[in-house]
C-alpha cells in the first residue's frame, strides 16, 4: 500500500501518511485503555480520511483480479475500523462522563487546551440537555414538588484516575511521584526508556498526553 505525504498547512509541516496512521493507532490504543477522555486527534483523523479517499481512487484503477486489490482493501478496512472505533470510544466516554467532561472542558476552553472537538462538545451539550429533560419528565414529575430540583454535579460520574494501567515508556523519565492512598508514604521512581510498568493512571496522565508513555 502506497501512502503520500500530507501537508499540515497550519504549521507548514509535512508528515507522511504512515506517520499519521501510527499516531492514530497509538491514540486509539491510549483512548481505549485510559480511564479519562484524552485530547482529541482530529487533525490526524481528517488527514487520514483524505488519504483513504486517495487510496480508494488508486484501488479503483487496479484490475479486480489483481491480488493487490484485495490486500489494499483489507488494509483500508483496518484503517477505517481504527478511526471508527477511536471516535466511538470517545463518544462512549462523553456519554458516561458527560457532566464532568463538560465541566472540565469549559475550564479548558478559557486556556484553549480543549480536549473535545467542536462537534464532540456540541454532542456532549445536547446529550446533557436530553438527559436533564428526561430526568425532569420521567422521574421528577412523580415526586413531591419540594423534591423536584436537583444538582447535576451531584449525579456526575467521574473517571477513576486511580485505576491501574499497563504502560511502556518512550523515553527515560525521572522523578515520578506515586501517591500512597493509604497513608503518607509517597514513593518516587524513575522509568527507563522502553521499560514496561503497571502503575496508577493519575501520576502518568500528563506523561501519556505528552507522548512520553504509551498504554499497552
Amino acid at each position: 500500500m502506497e501512502y503520500d505525504n500530507i501537508d499540515l498547512s497550519d504549521d507548514e509541516e509535512e508528515i507522511t501518511a504512515q506517520a499519521v496512521l501510527r499516531i492514530l493507532q497509538n491514540s486509539w490504543q491510549n483512548e481505549r485503555l485510559a480511564p479519562e477522555i484524552l485530547p482529541h486527534q482530529n487533525d490526524m483523523v481528517e488527514c487520514m480520511l483524505g488519504q483513504i479517499q486517495h487510496m480508494e481512487r488508486n484501488i479503483n484503477k487496479l484490475s479486480k483480479t489483481d491480488i493487490r486489490t484485495w490486500i489494499h482493501k483489507m488494509e483500508l478496512s483496518r484503517i477505517k475500523f481504527i478511526i471508527c472505533n477511536y471516535l466511538k470510544t470517545r463518544l462512549d466516554k462523553i456519554e458516561k462522563f458527560c457532566i464532568s467532561i463538560l465541566n472540565d472542558e469549559k475550564l479548558r476552553l478559557e486556556s484553549r487546551t480543549n480536549y473535545l472537538t467542536p462537534s464532540e462538545y456540541k454532542y456532549a451539550q445536547e446529550y446533557l440537555s436530553n438527559m436533564e429533560s428526561h430526568l425532569k419528565t420521567a422521574a421528577l414529575n412523580h415526586v413531591p414538588g419540594n423534591m423536584q430540583t436537583f444538582d447535576l454535579d451531584k449525579i456526575a460520574i467521574y473517571p477513576n484516575l486511580h485505576s491501574y494501567v499497563f504502560l511502556k515508556t518512550n523515553e527515560t523519565i525521572m522523578g515520578i511521584v506515586l501517591e500512597d492512598l493509604m497513608g503518607d508514604q509517597d514513593e518516587e521512581i524513575d522509568l527507563e526508556e522502553g521499560s514496561q510498568h503497571i502503575l496508577q493512571y493519575k501520576p502518568v496522565a500528563d506523561l501519556l498526553k505528552n507522548g512520553k508513555v504509551q498504554l499497552v
